[in-house]
C-alpha cells in the first residue's frame, strides 16, 4: 500500500521515453566497453579500469532497466538485452531479474536475499562480495520459474563459452575481461546494494543522492527510494521524481548515500522531518 504521503506526487507523465532517450538506455555502456578493451589492448591499464568501471556502473543500469521494461522497448528486445549483458558483464542477469523483482516485493525483509546484505557491516559486505553474487544468482535459479530457469541455463552457458575461450586462446584482452568482470561482480554487492539500503528500516528502506557529479558518473543509479517507490518510473527521469519528492514529500528522501557531500542545512531540515511526518503516520 503507497504511503498518503505519496499520493500527491505525479509521476504517471514520467513513465513514458523519447526515442532519443531509448537509444541511449539501448547503447549507453557499449562506448566504454569498447574503449575499455582498446585501452587492455594498448597496455594502457589506467584508462582500461577507468573505463571498465564506467562500462560496468551503465550495464547496471541497462540491466536494472531491463528487469523493470524500462529500457523503453519490447518483450524480445529486453530479453536480447539482459543476453548480451550476461555475457559482458559474466553474470546471468536473468537470474538476478527474479531476485531482483523479489527484493523489491519485500524490501529488506525476511525473504529479501538482495536486500539483507545491507545488514552487515561494510567490511563484511566487501570482503563476502564474492558470496553475495552467487547468491543473488543462485536463488534466481532457484526460485524463478521453468522458463526462467531456461534462460539462466542459457546465461551459464555463453559465460561458460566466455570464460574458456579466455583461458584457451589467453588473449590479454579477453582474460582482462574475465578477471576484471569477476572482480566486479564482487563489488555489487557493496555498491550497488550496501550503499543505498545500510541503515535503512521497513518504513524508509532505502537512500538517496543529491550531488550532481555522484549522479552523473553513477548514472542516476543513487536515487534509490525514488525508484522504489515509483519502479515504473525510468532511470532516465528519476532527477525529475526527485525533485518532486524534495518539493512534496521530503521525509522520504533524508537518508543520503553520502551524507558528507550535502549541504548541512538541507540534511537537518530532512532529519527532523522523518519521525514527524513518516513513523508517526505509520504508528497511527
Amino acid at each position: 500500500m503507497r504511503h498518503p504521503s505519496l499520493n500527491q506526487i505525479q509521476w504517471q507523465d514520467l513513465c513514458q521515453l523519447k526515442p532519443t532517450e531509448t537509444i541511449y538506455n539501448l547503447f549507453l555502456s557499449l562506448p566504454f566497453l569498447l574503449l575499455s578493451w582498446w585501452s587492455a589492448w594498448q597496455g594502457w591499464w589506467l584508462l582500461a579500469l577507468t573505463a571498465t568501471f564506467f562500462f560496468f556502473t551503465a550495464a547496471l543500469r541497462q540491466a536494472h532497466d531491463c528487469y523493470h521494461r524500462t529500457l523503453g522497448v519490447g518483450k524480445v528486445t529486453t530479453e536480447l538485452m539482459l543476453f548480451m549483458l550476461s555475457i559482458t558483464m559474466l553474470c546471468s542477469t536473468h537470474a538476478i531479474r527474479h531476485t531482483h523483482i523479489n527484493h523489491h516485493r519485500d524490501p529488506l525483509g525476511e525473504s529479501d536475499v538482495e536486500g539483507n546484505w545491507a545488514r552487515l557491516p561494510w567490511y563484511k559486505a566487501i570482503l563476502g562480495g564474492g558470496l553475495f553474487s552467487i547468491a543473488i544468482q543462485w536463488f534466481g535459479l532457484t526460485h524463478g520459474s521453468r522458463r526462467n530457469r531456461t534462460l539462466v541455463a542459457i546465461d551459464m552457458l555463453l559465460i561458460i563459452t566466455v570464460i574458456a575461450s579466455a583461458l584457451i586462446t589467453r588473449h590479454p584482452v579477453l582474460v582482462y575481461h574475465v578477471i576484471v568482470m569477476i572482480l566486479a561482480n564482487a563489488m555489487v554487492g557493496f555498491f550497488a546494494v550496501w550503499s543505498v539500503h545500510h541503515g535503512c528500516d521497513d518504513i524508509v528502506y532505502a537512500r538517496s543522492e543529491r550531488h550532481p557529479v555522484i549522479n552523473l558518473l553513477t548514472f542516476n543509479l543513487l536515487y534509490h527510494i525514488e525508484h522504489h517507490l515509483f519502479p515504473a518510473v525510468p532511470t532516465n527521469h528519476l532527477p525529475a521524481l526527485a525533485k518532486r519528492l524534495d518539493t512534496h514529500a521530503p521525509q522520504w528522501t533524508q537518508q543520503l548515500v553520502l551524507p558528507a557531500l550535502a549541504s548541512t542545512e538541507r540534511t537537518k531540515k530532512q532529519a527532523a522531518m522523518i519521525d514527524k511526518d513518516i513513523h508517526s503516520d505509520m504508528a497511527i
